[in-house]
């Protein structure tokens, strides 16, 4: 099996050539670059599993570059043109919005699974354009086209954007067009894909697997055993259900440029002689050797407002964020521009299916990490930027909820009837924070040390370990562990200057409204 010019340890290469094989079985030969059709008719599911810096990500990246040089079509879930008996398709899937654009920053072009499972519906003669961006058709000839004010310029603008970003929504946005102009809603996918690489599978519960394999003959689980299994399956996974021979595990832990003390320390949980104050010890020694890692006798408001605060305990996290919103003079009637959200599910009832699929196809599914804009221009709806989307910035409508310390019902400050809901994102449990990842990552201490006292298992693991595991790889480049139950102001008012706009941000018009 050839493999590519990257050096592999012997436990990716090994993992290479079983995910080649099962390739190879539904028609995608990467040793000689052919194709051919899947005729299996079953669904074949293989796990690649790992912890933190084991080579997962890079497996991954190389293994759809190698797709793509065979001819296999990469389909991102923005645009799909019409389908050709003769293509090979490949999805690279994650469960959340800031999941997905962790990959994307790292040059895989990955989307999340509600992308997959609901597709846009575009008007016909946008669709022109589109067919063209993405290689299917001619270049439309403005006067042909049913859509006024288009021009050449506009084209030119469309087509330099597209060959830069792989994005059709965002190649329209850069001509000057609207979303609600060239997508005219979203259905279920009806035709079936190939081959499906979905990453952060320990998130995954029963059922959306079950969906995914409605749609992939062929799936590869990309995930990290040590981390936390979503709520409601009893610790368990869904890759721990298949069967040894479709579980390949990356055993060595890959040395990076600069060596990461974060990675250490994350790995240094695995040892079952470890107990919290022991553990404690060590992140002191690597502050005191590293800037990478601080023990800090405080948590900072400045960074809550992006890189939320990771705790175990609810009552923690409600305290906290309580705390921000004193610390930055939040009135409790209304919300401040730059006060991070979380999407806490959609509340429409059953006839507002299409307005449902349009609110999670633009980002806003449970878990979204939000950044409040400002008020709509319809009573109870916000401008919001979705962290982590390809098109971040809709108007929705919104149910905002403000839990209180030894409160029951949470403050409500304004609301639509029904829409989006939203908690409070200044700081998160660890278990919502899976997935995510953040330049700076504040860890609060004393909640693992509650988890320690408690003396509760998950999966035959102590809980505050992977609670730790989990937290302290959320971090890219700098850790946190805050010691003390307080909270330092900010050195400068919240705003929304420093959110990435894109080349082309979608606009705002009410007609956008959700």
């Amino acid at each position: 099996m050839s493999l590519p010019a990257i050096s592999f340890s012997e436990d990716q290469a090994e993992a290479w050539d079983r995910v080649a094989e099962l390739l190879r079985g539904a028609g995608v030969d990467l040793l000689d670059g052919s194709l051919s059709p899947d005729a299996t008719g079953k669904t074949d599911v293989m796990a690649v599993l790992g912890k933190a810096g084991s080579g997962k990500t890079l497996l991954l990246a190389e293994l759809t570059r190698a797709l793509t040089a065979a001819g296999v079509e990469t389909v991102s879930g923005d645009y799909e043109g019409k389908r050709r008996k003769e293509r090979r398709t490949l999805a690279i899937l994650a469960p959340t919005n800031k999941a997905a654009s962790v990959l994307r920053n790292r040059g895989v072009p990955a989307t999340t699974i509600h992308r997959i499972l609901y597709t846009p519906v575009y008007d016909p003669e946008y669709e022109k354009i589109a067919e063209w961006l993405s290689g299917t058709g001619t270049r439309p000839v403005i006067d042909s086209l049913a859509i006024a004010g288009l021009t050449d310029l506009a084209l030119d603008r469309a087509k330099a954007f597209f060959e830069q970003v792989k994005s059709i929504p965002g190649a329209l946005a850069a001509a000057g067009l609207k979303g609600s102009d060239f997508i005219k809603g979203w259905k279920r996918r009806e035709d079936p894909l190939d081959i499906g690489f979905v990453d952060e599978s320990s998130m995954l519960d029963q059922r959306q697997l079950d969906d995914l394999r409605e749609i992939f003959p062929t799936l590869v689980l990309f995930g990290d055993p040590a981390q936390l299994a979503p709520v409601g399956q009893s610790g368990e996974m869904v890759f721990d259900k298949l069967p040894a021979s479709k579980r390949l595990e990356l055993h060595r832990v890959h040395r990076q440029e600069a060596d990461s003390p974060i990675l250490d320390l994350a790995h240094a949980l695995g040892d079952p002689a470890l107990d919290f104050e022991s553990f404690e010890d060590m992140v002191r020694d690597a502050a005191r050797r590293d800037g990478r890692v601080v023990v800090a006798e405080r948590v900072e408001a400045g960074l809550m407002a992006r890189s939320p605060v990771l705790v175990w305990r609810n009552q923690t996290r409600i305290r906290l964020i309580q705390a921000f919103r004193s610390a930055y003079g939040a009135p409790e009637d209304e919300l401040l521009p730059g006060e991070p959200l979380i999407c806490d599910g959609i509340e429409l009832p059953l006839k507002h299916r299409k307005k449902r699929i349009d609110l999670e196809a633009r980002g806003l599914i449970k878990g979204a990490q939000v950044i409040y804009l400002g008020p709509g221009r319809k009573p109870g709806f916000s401008r919001l930027h979705v962290v982590g989307a390809e098109d971040p910035n809709l108007s929705a409508a919104s149910i905002i909820k403000i839990e209180r310390p030894d409160e029951e019902e949470p403050f409500i400050p304004f609301a639509a009837r029904m829409g989006a809901a939203f908690l409070h994102g200044a700081a998160v449990t660890i278990h919502k924070a899976q997935g995510s990842q953040w330049d700076t990552v504040q860890v609060f201490a004393p909640d693992l040390y509650a988890a320690y006292r408690a003396g509760r298992s998950e999966a035959g693991a102590p809980l505050w370990k992977r609670l730790a595991y989990v937290a302290i790889t959320r971090a890219q480049t700098r850790l946190m562990w805050v010691v003390r139950n307080r909270l330092a102001r900010p050195q400068s008012p919240l705003g929304t200057d420093d959110l990435p706009k894109g080349a082309a941000p979608l606009s705002l018009a009410p007609d956008d409204e959700l």
